[in-house]
């Protein structure tokens, strides 16, 4: 079996100004995606998700990797990863044992490449007859999911908190500024409220988005302790590890992040700073199945668990099912609660998600098909994600 193409199209999705609200982030307008498909001669077609630039994804994959790519093997989907990351030096890299990576290592590069790398595992399961985690190793059929949204102001986040809750979910995430804005003791009211919406025995998540200075990513910690977190999740910007690790040794409540880390390189630094509880790594960023396989097992010597993030389209919400699956540190997979067509109305099969539990699909590569409207419903609109 041959690489006989390699594909990349960006995709929008527009949200509706009725469903529009400002954030940390600014006002959403639409959402974004790269839907990246590996072609064989064998008729196979792999499906990847590249987060990043789609203008810019398309052109690194068109122009720097389909090159790369055409004409190998599928089945050696560590060959191609390290051939994709060291660039032209990926057989001395090869020859000598270590790595030699092309100038572009990180960034919309490293989103490029996550998300050619989906797609070789995902023709690679599909030849082989078997799911992805499978192919990989599995762990599990099927695992926890959390709930994941929470924007709404003031008490009202007691109602959209526990309705996660109510759908089944045994833990669920809220945001740190919600659409009323934030300060530390607004943060507190929506937190209490949420407690009081889900209970005792649910779970419940902050993220801050990397949107707190240090000092009052502590302040806010040590204010909710009382609230019983289970993470903080990217208290301040994900540049400063010696920040974060500040912040961990701070409060009791256990810190999450990794979701804008790219490979295993950063996600050592990360490690290495003893800055994190839970490892985020968002596989179509971080390098795909094949690297976030590696980050799994550095954070697992180190007794870090792992829980992917997966906020995205549907092939990259598809491929986080099935890396969960297949990592035995992961403990909870991400369940987006937001407007999220290109999420939830990509393919013609539903998720498998009963009671707060997410369920492995059970057929060769992803699972999943997409709907024959998906090109034309989302087409691709150039221009920024958030305005302010």
């Amino acid at each position: 079996m041959k690489i006989t193409d390699v594909r990349a199209i960006p995709m929008s999705d527009p949200i509706p100004a009725e469903r529009q609200h400002r954030t940390d982030l600014g006002t959403k307008v639409k959402s974004d995606a790269v839907l990246i498909l590996v072609d064989t001669d064998d008729g196979l077609t792999g499906m990847g998700a590249s987060l990043g630039s789609p203008e810019t994804v398309s052109a690194i994959v068109k122009y720097d990797l389909a090159p790369a790519l055409v004409g190998e093997d599928p089945m050696y989907s560590e060959f191609l990863w390290e051939k994709m990351y060291n660039g032209s030096r990926w057989k001395p890299a090869l020859e000598r044992g270590h790595s030699q990576p092309m100038d572009g290592r990180r960034g919309v590069t490293m989103e490029a490449v996550s998300g050619v790398d989906i797609a070789i595992w995902d023709v690679k399961s599909q030849a082989l007859g078997l799911p992805v985690y499978k192919a990989l190793g599995a762990v599990r059929d099927s695992i926890r999911g959390y709930g994941s949204g929470g924007w709404a102001p003031g008490d009202e986040a007691e109602e959209e908190m526990g309705g996660y809750a109510a759908k089944g979910f045994s833990a669920v995430k809220m945001r740190v500024v919600g659409r009323d804005g934030f300060s530390v003791e607004n943060t507190v009211r929506r937190v209490r409220a949420a407690r009081r919406g889900i209970g005792d025995d649910v779970e419940l998540m902050i993220d801050a988005h990397g949107s707190l200075d240090v000092s009052t990513a502590i302040r806010l910690a040590r204010t909710l302790e009382e609230y019983d977190l289970a993470w903080f999740e990217e208290p301040i910007s994900p540049d400063d590890h010696p920040g974060l690790a500040e912040v961990r040794r701070s409060t009791i409540i256990p810190i999450a992040t990794g979701e804008r880390e790219f490979t295993r390189f950063d996600f050592e630094d990360l490690f290495m700073h003893r800055a994190v509880d839970i490892a985020q790594p968002d596989i179509a960023r971080a390098g795909g199945f094949t690297e976030i396989r590696r980050i799994g097992a550095m954070a697992s010597a180190r007794g870090i668990r792992l829980a992917p993030h997966a906020w995205g389209s549907g092939v990259l919400f598809a491929a986080s099912i099935h890396m969960a699956m297949a990592s035995p540190n992961c403990h909870i997979l991400e369940v987006s609660q937001g407007y999220m067509p290109m999420m939830n109305e990509l393919f013609n099969e539903p998720y498998d998600i009963r009671d707060g539990t997410v369920y492995a699909p059970q057929t060769p590569g992803l699972g999943f098909t997409l709907r024959d409207d998906v090109f034309d419903r989302f087409e691709y609109v150039p221009g920024p994600e958030y305005v302010f």
